[in-house]
């Protein structure tokens, strides 16, 4: 599952993931036909509309042996909310429930699926990490990424001070209240600055398009990557 963010504005994300999941001998599928999974029509209170959203995506992905998303915050959603949502269909909730089972986010299915400790990668540098609120908190993760970077070759973690910290994005939180957005936000650059970091590392599109939008602005020459980007060999 590629999510609406990769597809629009980090295509190089989807060619990392896809390139890192045959590096480890795993046979990748595409489904078309992909859109958003729902979750900004969810939180905006549309829940008959995200419902819609949420049926084809399950039906797209029904027979999938496991989904891999690039993405906290629609993991998340899958597992989480995709259930409930199609809640008055029995048929159509079990078919929710077991995609949900079968939905990992990236970092999760290299650990906990493939048994991934260590991945050979190109890439080189001092890294810091940044928790995406919904793969913490939503999905309780926050080993996984860091078992993984720490053990790439040539690269340095250092930890980030309050990486459990919201980057300020939050979807249309960042449209509604960009004031308190951009508050959010320049105090975690700040923090990333204080690191020394060459990269900054996350598992989410949308803190990757604010930490970098914010990044690019202070004229940073700090990088905001995704996971797979590093695991990969990505410079880019």
């Amino acid at each position: 599952m590629i999510t609406c963010l990769g597809d629009m504005f980090f295509p190089e994300v989807g060619v990392a993931m896809v390139t890192l999941l045959r590096r480890l001998g795993v046979s990748v599928d595409f489904p078309g036909g992909q859109t958003c999974c729902g979750m900004p029509l969810f939180n905006s209170g549309y829940h008959d509309q995200a419902a819609q959203v949420a049926t084809r995506t399950v039906r797209l992905f029904e027979s999938s042996e496991h989904v891999v998303v690039p993405s906290g915050s629609c993991a998340w959603m899958v597992k989480t909310e995709y259930p409930g949502l199609l809640g008055r269909d029995p048929k159509l909730r079990a078919a929710a429930e077991a995609v949900a089972a079968r939905t990992r986010e990236l970092s999760q299915f290299l650990v906990e699926v493939l048994d991934v400790r260590s991945v050979e990668s190109s890439f080189r540098g001092k890294v810091t990490y940044h928790d995406s609120c919904h793969l913490l908190r939503g999905l309780g993760e926050s080993r996984a990424p860091r078992e993984l970077l720490r053990r790439v070759p040539g690269v340095e973690l250092v930890d980030l001070p309050g990486s459990d910290e919201c980057c300020g994005f939050g979807g249309s939180f960042s449209v509604r209240l960009p004031e308190v957005s951009s508050a959010i936000l320049d105090k975690k650059l700040d923090n990333v600055a204080r690191t020394g970091a060459d990269c900054l590392v996350a598992c989410d599109g949308g803190c990757l398009m604010q930490m970098r939008g914010g990044l690019a602005r202070r004229r940073s020459r700090v990088r905001a990557l995704h996971l797979a980007q590093v695991l990969a060999g990505d410079p880019a």
